[in-house]
């Protein structure tokens, strides 16, 4: 079923509204759009939530934003975020897929487009699954059908509802301590051990891809090293995350990173230790993933405001949240 949301996007976009709204430009600020993956979700086992577009969409979201929108990079982002008047974009990448060097970063090159890549450093120095892909690949390989009421799920789940956003929702309210212990039990009781090691190695990015990407124009920001739901961690915890991710971009593209993103990014998964982690390790500016767009003198330089791009974000509805970030974004 199409939504309300979806179907009054086409309808403003197929009768030219929204052109017509573009050219009065009624909004001013920095509408930062956020991009995990990109590729077919259909020809992977693993998260499909995670793809945002495909290449053909891609291409086409960059042509539309470079065409109606000034394109802004990390380094423009301060002139932009205190101008009275305008309408900038920011592409963002978050976690450091290989898709993103395979098949963004040559559209972006062929539009001369800026973007920033959030990388969580451990699954470039350490290639293996985050919880998202793994649990997903459980799914689609698992012959059990239902789990029994257990100390994590209080009432059983059946496989053939869908459970993935249930299963993956209570391991991002453990604290770091029990989300091993989660991820076991699932593996056992599913019946599918844990996902091998040996299919991460080509989901990741290697550090020379990022080295290529930065001479090619791209700027990248810190992911923490494992990925964390931040606010589920001690303060230690959090420091090192946001320190050592750091220190791993520095030493490996010698160059300051000065922008980090919130690992799931809603504005309950970072808190104040967070924040000064970030003073500390001198970070200028902290993106969130809670929809929104940025207004012209935005004061919290720790929570910038992301818009997903996901897979059910047909072209129609790009365009109409880009015109209109105010009511759809």
């Amino acid at each position: 079923m199409v939504s309300k949301r979806n179907l009054l996007a086409h309808t403003l976009d197929a009768t030219g509204c929204a052109r017509v709204l573009r050219a009065a430009r009624p909004w001013n600020g920095v509408l930062f759009w956020n991009y995990h993956r990109i590729g077919d979700a259909a020809g992977s086992v693993f998260d499909p939530h995670l793809f945002s577009a495909t290449a053909e969409d891609f291409d086409r979201q960059v042509a539309f934003l470079k065409q109606n929108f000034d394109v802004i990079g990390l380094n423009d982002l301060e002139q932009a975020i205190n101008q009275p008047r305008g309408q900038f974009v920011m592409l963002t990448f978050d976690d450091g897929y290989r898709d993103n060097f395979e098949l963004a970063f040559p559209i972006l090159k062929s539009h001369g487009v800026p973007a920033t890549f959030f990388i969580a450093t451990g699954f470039i120095d350490r290639p293996r699954m985050p919880v998202w892909d793994e649990l997903a690949w459980m799914l689609r390989t698992t012959h059990v059908k239902t789990l029994a009421a257990n100390e994590w799920l209080p009432t059983s789940v059946s496989l053939s509802d869908q459970p993935f956003r249930r299963l993956l929702a209570v391991y991002k309210s453990l604290g770091t301590e029990l989300t091993e212990m989660y991820l076991e039990f699932l593996a056992d009781s599913l019946g599918t051990g844990r996902c091998p090691i040996s299919l991460a190695s080509e989901q990741w990015m290697q550090w020379d891809m990022l080295r290529e990407m930065h001479a090619g124009g791209m700027t990248f920001g810190g992911h923490t090293v494992n990925h964390p739901i931040l606010a589920n961690s001690t303060a230690d915890q959090q420091d090192w995350e946001v320190g050592e991710c750091q220190r791993r971009l520095v030493d490996e593209l010698g160059s300051r990173i000065e922008a980090f993103s919130y690992p799931n990014g809603k504005r309950g998964d970072f808190n104040e230790f967070t924040r000064a982690a970030l003073r500390s390790h001198g970070y200028r500016w902290a993106f969130n993933y809670s929809g929104g767009y940025c207004h012209s003198g935005h004061a919290d330089h720790f929570d910038l405001p992301r818009t997903a791009v996901e897979s059910d974000i047909n072209l129609s509805l790009f365009r109409t949240v880009a015109t209109l970030p105010q009511f759809f974004s």
